[in-house]
């Protein structure tokens, strides 16, 4: 679940992202706020299926997600992996075996 920009040059810049050529300003739409998101995806070479948060950030709200992770949500709403503090407790490969390993529910 992509929520909404940590690091947005109009609003918390960081210098992290200023010397990797990273500026994004806070979207302004869900449209742009999608948009970051895939360049986001793309940036780490996460090729999972993500989702984006609404600007209401009820996502954000409800898991508590920051500093930015990874989770695995099972369809009985509970989380059965949380990654490190991203993006360098990112690791993809542990998420993608978290989910190959999810039992699935009926229904």
């Amino acid at each position: 679940m992509y929520i909404r920009e940590a690091h947005a040059t109009d609003v918390w810049p960081s210098l992290a992202n200023r010397h990797q050529n990273i500026d994004i300003i806070s979207p302004r739409s869900y449209e742009d706020r999608t948009g970051v998101a895939e360049a986001c995806m793309l940036k780490l070479d996460i090729r999972i299926p993500a989702l984006v948060d609404n600007f209401d950030n009820a996502v954000e709200r409800q898991y508590e997600a920051w500093p930015d992770r990874l989770y695995a949500i099972g369809r009985d709403g509970c989380v059965t992996y949380k990654s490190g503090a991203g993006p360098a407790g990112f690791k993809p490969h542990e998420l993608e075996e978290a989910l190959r390993n999810m039992p699935m529910l009926a229904g």
